[in-house]
């Protein structure tokens, strides 16, 4: 999560090569861009574009916590958290310390949502999750999403990984995973493969195969 005085910027790399290039811009309604030849955190991006940015990372691996003490140096003028928490409780993310000493949620927020939601499967209620955090952002936020797909697998390729797969959590289609944007307005091109993505910015860099990536992201302005 990411806010900043002036505005608020999400910003986060794809793992996949090529496929590095998600962000949302909050308040001056545009988009930026990351890809690897930055090697950049998340806060690192934010703080570049918006010095005042404040950064909340949020996972619940308790040895990341032990890599993010490398992550927090923030800038002078900005401000960056760590809070180990599970996406399963929004209540606990939005209620912490960590959320409500560094960020203001009475301005524009970024939310970086980038390579989990296809690790909760639908008994887990992954859209009333998204959904809670997007309902405790004010107008001109942003949401930044990416997940994983089967689409563009052939079937002997899925039929051998989906086991395992499986047992981890749920790839979704496009359309399950537009869903996740129901009622926010889409930044343009929408909904795309995420290694497509406004690919016009970073056309230098390789282009992999559609099922070599076989993830879509997008990013939506909360009204």
């Amino acid at each position: 999560m990411v806010g900043a005085s002036a505005r608020a910027v999400a910003c986060r790399s794809a793992s996949r090569p090529g496929a590095r290039r998600l962000s949302a811009e909050s308040e001056a309604g545009g988009c930026g861009q990351c890809d690897e030849r930055d090697h950049q955190n998340l806060h690192e991006v934010a703080q570049g574009i918006a010095p005042e940015a404040r950064v909340v990372y949020v996972d619940h691996d308790p040895l990341v916590l032990v890599h993010a003490r490398a992550l927090l140096v923030s800038s002078a003028e900005g401000q960056t958290a760590y809070l180990q928490a599970d996406l399963s409780d929004p209540d606990n993310i939005l209620r912490s310390d960590e959320v409500t000493r560094t960020l203001d949620l009475t301005r524009p927020v970024g939310l970086s949502l980038i390579a989990v939601l296809h690790f909760f499967k639908d008994a887990q209620n992954p859209y009333g999750l998204v959904r809670q955090l997007v309902d405790a952002l004010p107008p001109g936020s942003y949401l930044a999403m990416s997940h994983n797909s089967w689409d563009y697998y052939d079937p002997d390729q899925r039929r051998l990984l989906e086991p395992a797969v499986s047992a981890e959590g749920q790839p979704r289609t496009r359309e399950e995973f537009a869903r996740f944007f129901d009622g926010l307005e889409l930044v343009e091109p929408g909904v795309s493969l995420i290694h497509r993505w406004r690919r016009e910015d970073s056309s230098d860099l390789p282009m992999p195969e559609d099922h070599e990536t076989s993830a879509y992201g997008a990013v939506a302005r909360i009204p």
